[in-house]
C-alpha cells in the first residue's frame, strides 16, 4: 500500500500576510521565495541566506508555487499592479500631505 507524505512547511493564516502562504512560523511569503528565485537569480542557497529560512524550507516554498502558479502569479500580479499605484500617487513618499 502507498503511503503519501506530506511535508509541513508552507501554512495560510488570515492574520499573517493577509493569508498569503508562508513558509510555517516565518512571515516570509511563497510569492517572495518564488520572485527572489525568477526575478533575481537567486540560488536556493541565497534565497535561505537572504530569508533565514532552511534550504527545504525554500524548497519546499518552490514546489508550492509550481503546485498553484497560477493563483499565485496572479496576486504577484495584483501585487505589482497596486505598488504601481501607490507610487504613483506618491502614498508612503512623506510628502503625501503636501500635494
Amino acid at each position: 500500500m502507498q503511503t503519501v507524505l506530506s511535508i509541513n512547511l508552507i501554512t495560510s493564516d488570515p492574520n499573517v500576510r493577509g493569508g498569503r502562504p508562508c513558509v510555517a512560523g516565518t512571515g516570509v511569503r511563497v510569492s517572495d521565495v518564488a520572485l527572489s528565485m525568477l526575478f533575481h537569480d537567486q540560488a536556493p542557497g541565497e534565497i535561505a541566506a537572504t530569508y533565514g529560512i532552511s534550504l527545504a524550507q525554500v524548497h519546499a516554498a518552490l514546489a508550492y508555487y509550481y503546485e498553484h502558479k497560477a493563483e499565485l502569479d496572479e496576486d504577484i500580479r495584483r501585487q505589482i499592479a497596486t505598488a504601481r499605484e501607490l507610487k504613483e500617487k506618491r502614498v508612503g513618499s512623506g510628502d503625501s500631505l503636501l500635494s
